[in-house]
C-alpha cells in the first residue's frame, strides 16, 4: 500500500511516486497529469476522455493524496463495485453505499465515514441525497475535498426523467459549504467519455461549475469499425443479427436493445437455438445482475442481450470484439458510449447498427419505438406544466413526490426548462412567469437520426458533432477508411 500523505500540498514527485507504487505504471498518459494537477489544486473540471483512457485514476489519486473525503457519484452499482473492489485489493481507504447493501453493512460504512477513515466514498445521486447520508456529510467536522461525477453523461441522458436526483446535484456544494468551517472548499469534477457541445453546456449549468478546467479528447478510435445496415422485416432483423454473431462465434460482444421486453425475448430466442446468453436490464434483481456480469467477464457468456446500463466502466480482460445495436440508440452520445465498450485493448472491433427501411411499412419497429418515446416525453412535459399551477411556488421535493405521481420527475423537467431553481438539494422555488425553454434532448435526437442517414464518413460526422470539426477535416479529410460509407467508396 502506498503511503498516503495528510497534507493538502503535494509535490509532483510525491504524486508520481504514489502513482507508481499503487498502480505500477511508470508515468501518466496525457492528459492524466494535467487533470490530476487541477484536482489537487481543487479546481472544478469537465473531463471528456474516451472509454479506456484512464479516467478513474485521474480522480482516485488526488483523493488518496489529500486529507479528507472525496465523494464519487456513480450511476450503477456494478460500476461502483468494480472500482471499489480494485481499490480494496490495494488496501486503500474506499467504500461504497447503495440501497442493495444489508443494514449492518450500511451502518458499518456510515460509522467509518463519521470517523473520517475514508478517502473515497462511492454512491448514487439518490443515496447521496438520502437523509441518513446527507445528515452525516453535513457534519462540520467532516472534511470534504471534492464531488466527482463519474459517467457524467448520465446526468444529461437520465436527469430529466429517469433519474431526477441528478438535476439537484448543482445545489449540493453550496448546501454542504454552509455546514463547514469558513474557508472550506469543495471542487466539482465531471468525467465522461462522451459529451457534445449541448451536453457540456448542460453539465456546466446544472453542476454550477466555476471556471472549470476543460479537457476534451477526440473520440476517434481507428480500431473501431462502424456500419449501419438497413433491414426490411422483423424476421430480416433477427436473421441479420444471427449472421453477424455466427461470423464471430468465438468472440465476445454485446447486443444492445432499447427495452427490457426486447432483451428478454431475444435472449430466449437465442437460447432456443442453443446459444448461451442472458438478458440484462434494470428490472433484474441485484444478485442476478452480478451473476450475469461475472459470467460475461469470465467467458462463461460470450455475449449478453442488454439495455444501455450494461458494460459501463466494466473491464473485460479478454477484450470485447463487437457491439451489435439491434435497435439504434436515441442519442448519439449514447451510441458512442456503447460502441466504446469494444476494442478497449486497441485491437480491431466491429460495431453494427440495424435500422428499418425509411417507410417502415414492412418493419414498423423503429418508427413505433420512436413514436412511443416521443409520446412518453410529451406526456411527462404536459404533467410538469400542469403541476406548475398546482403545487406551492416554494416547497420540498419529498412532499411533492408523496402527493403527486411523478412529482420528482416533473420538478426535474421544470428545472431543465428554466422554470424552477433549487435553493438546496431538497427545496425548490418556481418562477411561474418564466417561459419554458426547449429541452436539450430534442437536438441530440436529431443528431442520431442524421448519423444513421449520413452518406459521408461516419467517424467524421461523430467528430463534428462532438466539437472536433478541425480534427475531422485534418485527420479524416479523405475519410476514416473503416466505416461502411468509406469502404463503399474505396
Amino acid at each position: 500500500m502506498a503511503t498516503i500523505t495528510s497534507t493538502a500540498a503535494v509535490s509532483w514527485q510525491t504524486v508520481r511516486a504514489a502513482f507508481q507504487q499503487i498502480w505500477g505504471y511508470e508515468d501518466f498518459r496525457p492528459p492524466q497529469g494535467e487533470v490530476i494537477q487541477a484536482l489537487l489544486a481543487q479546481r472544478d473540471a469537465l473531463i471528456v476522455m474516451p472509454t479506456g483512457g484512464g479516467k478513474s485514476i485521474c480522480f482516485q489519486l488526488p483523493a488518496l493524496l489529500q486529507a479528507g473525503l472525496t465523494l464519487v457519484i456513480s450511476p450503477l452499482v456494478a460500476l461502483m463495485e468494480n472500482q471499489v473492489e480494485e481499490l480494496r485489493q490495494r488496501r486503500l481507504p474506499a467504500a461504497l453505499l447503495h440501497s442493495e447493501l444489508a443494514p449492518y453493512q450500511r451502518a458499518q460504512i456510515l460509522r467509518t465515514l463519521e470517523a473520517q477513515r475514508l478517502r473515497l466514498l462511492y454512491l448514487s445521486p439518490e443515496t447521496l441525497l438520502s437523509a441518513p447520508v446527507w445528515e452525516r456529510l453535513s457534519q462540520p467536522h467532516l472534511k470534504i475535498n471534492g464531488l466527482i461525477l463519474d459517467e457524467a453523461h448520465c446526468l444529461v441522458q437520465w436527469g430529466e426523467t429517469f433519474r431526477p436526483a441528478y438535476r439537484r446535484l448543482g445545489a449540493v456544494r453550496p448546501a454542504l459549504l454552509k455546514t463547514k468551517p469558513a474557508g472550506a472548499k469543495i471542487a466539482i469534477a465531471a468525467f465522461t467519455a462522451t459529451a457534445d457541445s449541448i451536453a457540456q453546456r448542460t453539465l456546466r449549468e446544472v453542476l454550477q461549475l466555476r471556471q472549470p478546467k476543460m479537457v476534451r479528447l477526440n473520440p476517434y478510435r481507428s480500431n473501431l469499425h462502424l456500419a449501419v445496415q438497413q433491414v426490411w422485416t422483423p424476421r430480416g432483423r433477427r436473421q441479420a443479427m444471427k449472421r453477424f454473431i455466427q461470423a464471430r462465434t468465438q468472440q465476445a460482444g454485446l447486443v444492445y436493445v432499447r427495452t427490457r421486453r426486447d432483451s428478454e425475448e431475444l435472449a430466449a430466442w437465442f437460447r432456443s437455438q442453443g446459444r448461451r446468453t442472458a438478458a440484462y436490464h434494470a428490472g433484474l434483481g441485484p444478485e442476478e445482475r452480478r451473476q450475469i456480469e461475472a459470467d460475461w467477464i469470465n467467458d462463461k457468456l460470450l455475449f449478453v442481450v442488454c439495455t444501455s446500463a450494461f458494460g459501463m466502466g466494466i473491464n473485460r480482460q479478454n477484450g470485447v470484439r463487437w457491439i451489435f445495436h439491434y435497435h439504434a440508440p436515441t442519442l448519439i452520445s449514447e451510441y458512442v458510449q456503447e460502441i466504446g465498450r469494444a476494442g478497449r485493448d486497441g485491437q480491431r472491433a466491429d460495431a453494427l447498427t440495424l435500422v428499418s427501411e425509411p417507410t417502415g411499412w414492412l418493419d414498423p419497429d423503429d418508427r413505433g419505438r420512436r413514436q412511443y418515446f416521443r409520446d412518453q416525453d410529451r406526456k411527462q412535459r404536459q404533467v410538469a406544466q400542469r403541476l406548475i399551477k398546482q403545487i406551492p411556488i416554494q416547497g420540498d421535493v419529498r412532499t411533492v413526490a408523496r402527493h403527486f405521481k411523478q412529482g420528482a420527475i416533473a420538478l426535474s423537467l421544470l428545472h431543465s426548462t428554466g422554470q424552477l431553481e433549487w435553493q438546496d438539494p431538497f427545496h425548490y422555488v418556481i418562477d411561474r412567469s418564466a417561459a419554458p425553454k426547449a429541452l436539450s434532448q430534442d437536438d441530440a435526437t436529431r443528431q442520431m437520426t442524421q448519423f444513421l442517414r449520413t452518406r459521408g464518413c461516419r467517424w467524421q460526422y461523430i467528430l463534428e458533432v462532438f466539437g472536433f470539426g478541425r480534427e475531422a477535416q485534418s485527420q479524416l479529410k479523405m475519410g476514416c477508411g473503416h466505416c461502411d460509407r468509406c469502404l463503399a467508396l474505396s
